[in-house]
């Protein structure tokens, strides 16, 4: 399996200390949620992160594989919210 795309919902609002831990993903803040979106490489990068967010005390709401990423890391994504 290759590369896919990954969006990623936060409770709250990640503080700026914080956002060079996730290095690589995109980051939009909305008034209740921070949400991360970008490539992770394969289901290791996938439990690697699951287990930063936890060792950073952020709550995750959502973690989801956007649709239409198969195992070509070249495909279009679709734009982040």
């Amino acid at each position: 399996m290759g590369a896919a795309n990954y969006e990623i919902r936060i409770k709250g609002r990640v503080s700026d200390s914080l956002l060079p831990a996730f290095e690589g993903l995109s980051v939009t803040t909305e008034p209740v949620e921070t949400i991360l979106y970008g490539p992770i490489a394969d289901q290791e990068a996938v439990h690697r992160l699951l287990i930063k967010l936890e060792s950073l005390g952020l709550e995750v709401v959502e973690f989801r594989r956007l649709p239409g990423q198969g195992s070509d890391p070249g495909a279009a994504a679709p734009p982040p919210p």
